[in-house]
């Protein structure tokens, strides 16, 4: 394929541009290039050696736009990529086979398949959290399946958006992927066409946006949205490491992540130990003045930081609190006994205020669970395998991790996504390469004798017949 750099940006040429791509995408699908297996394969090679290429143009824009740690934006937006494309190459000879299906009796002799088939032409817009993995790891998944694709980049995390434009226009010729930059005006008129598929991962507010513009054309979407999502600390777990695990969870990219806990539900009789562990940690790993730390991240915008100002509202917080909007830095905070109809428990944080809560019970903590929309993920910490399972009955969420938080996401052998207001479809591994596939059933049946009972006119006997044989 020719790499011929196609990004789309003015306002102006937006519409007409966008139309003319897709239509470009949808010829170059017709003519069947996606549909070879070693053609995605060597796609999915150009990506992962155009990654390695521009890390440290990478960071510089994670750096740029979130103040991310170079270390931080490795593991969660580098390595994690790197990790995706190396097992989808592995697998995906074996994934792209038709898989043989069974038949009930009433339908043998006959062969059945399941059949792999990608959609066509893909759009996937990114998030400005975590800008490029978000953007990226989709695409992935896009190509393995054998779709073109148009990314869109989230226009709050400029720097990292034009470092994805750059990268994508240098590697893949625009008819196979291309990338879409600009504001609202830009992702309006990417949803006024009609796609096969759009992924999209970002805040429940614009998920209806882009589900109500799909609906239009009957588009399959993916939703990969948030929530708020809980931490339940029994009495009987580690505090130290529970504390220390959080912390760390809640507060990486000042708290701007999706499966962050946003909020935790710690037995009454370990509260007070547990809060200090807090601090305690937070201590360990931004010092006496995180603003100071080369490791904690900013604020994304202005707007968003008076957003989380004002959640922080009449709260007095036990541990942070401090803000300096220049900065757009807001401290690790953690703030007690918040009642259940304040903001910070009604509305998705995606900042760094962590409230903390007392529970006399498992049941009282379920209760406040299941009285809220279902979350992106639900942590656990105890040792107590019958409260382990009643959680993970009892509830329903994303997805539900014991002992840990976040770091689920990184198994790329499990799906992630979301269920009700947090999403719906899943992907990572073999499940991005489904999530961007129709699974097309096939079935032949047999040239050498075909059943009479099945047509009319239908007599007596035939009823009995059947139900002899299939009854």
């Amino acid at each position: 394929m020719t790499q011929r750099k196609r990004t789309i940006r003015s306002k102006k040429e937006t519409k007409s541009a966008v139309a003319r791509l897709l239509e470009g995408q949808r010829a170059f699908f017709d003519g069947g290039v996606t549909r070879d297996v070693d053609a995605r394969l060597r796609q999915l090679t150009a990506l992962r050696r155009a990654i390695v290429a521009g890390e440290r143009e990478i960071l510089a824009a994670l750096a740029a736009d979130l103040r991310k740690p170079a270390y931080e934006a490795y593991l969660a937006e580098i390595v994690f990529l790197y990790h995706e494309i190396d097992f989808t190459m592995k697998h995906l000879g074996r994934w792209a086979k038709p898989r043989r299906a069974g038949a009930p009796s009433i339908l043998r002799p006959s062969e059945n398949f399941v059949v792999p088939e990608p959609y066509g032409a893909a759009l996937i817009i990114g998030p400005w959290n975590y800008p490029f993995q978000l953007t990226i790891a989709p695409l992935v998944g896009a190509i393995a399946a054998g779709n073109t694709a148009i990314l869109k980049p989230s226009e709050l995390a400029p720097a990292t958006a034009k470092v994805i434009a750059d990268l994508i226009g240098r590697t893949f010729d625009p008819e196979f992927v291309a990338v879409v930059t600009g504001g609202v005006d830009a992702t309006t008129a990417l949803l006024r066409e009609r796609f096969d598929h759009i992924f999209f991962t970002g805040g429940t507010a614009v998920g209806r946006i882009i589900m109500e513009a799909a609906a239009k054309h009957l588009t399959p979407v993916t939703l990969e949205l948030g929530g708020k999502s809980p931490t339940i600390v029994l009495a009987d777990a580690d505090i130290e490491t529970a504390a220390r695990k959080i912390a760390w969870g809640k507060f990486i990219n000042a708290g701007q992540t999706c499966l962050a806990p946003d909020y935790v539900l710690v037995d009454e009789r370990v509260r007070t130990r547990f809060v200090d562990a807090l601090g305690r940690a937070i201590g360990n790993f931004y010092g006496d003045d995180p603003q100071a730390s080369p490791d904690y991240a900013r604020i994304i915008t202005t707007r968003h930081f008076a957003r989380l100002r004002g959640l922080m509202g009449p709260h007095a917080p036990r541990i942070g609190g401090r803000t300096d909007e220049r900065d757009r830095y807001i401290a690790p905070t953690v703030i007690e006994n918040v009642p259940l109809d304040d903001p910070l428990m009604r509305e998705e944080i995606f900042g760094p205020l962590l409230p903390v809560l007392s529970v006399g019970s498992l049941d009282e903590a379920l209760g406040i669970v299941r009285s809220m929309s279902k979350p992106l993920a639900l942590y656990l910490f105890t040792g107590d395998r019958a409260a382990e399972r009643r959680v993970i009955r009892e509830t329903s969420s994303g997805a539900v991790c014991v002992n840990d938080v976040v770091i689920h996401v990184s198994n790329y052998r499990l799906p992630f996504g979301g269920v009700g207001e947090s999403g719906m479809g899943a992907y990572h591994g073999q499940y991005s390469f489904e999530a961007f596939s129709h699974l097309k059933p096939v079935m032949k049946r047999t040239r050498l004798f075909d059943m009479p009972l099945r047509y009319p006119p239908y007599r007596g006997s035939a009823m009995n017949i059947v139900r002899r044989i299939f009854g």
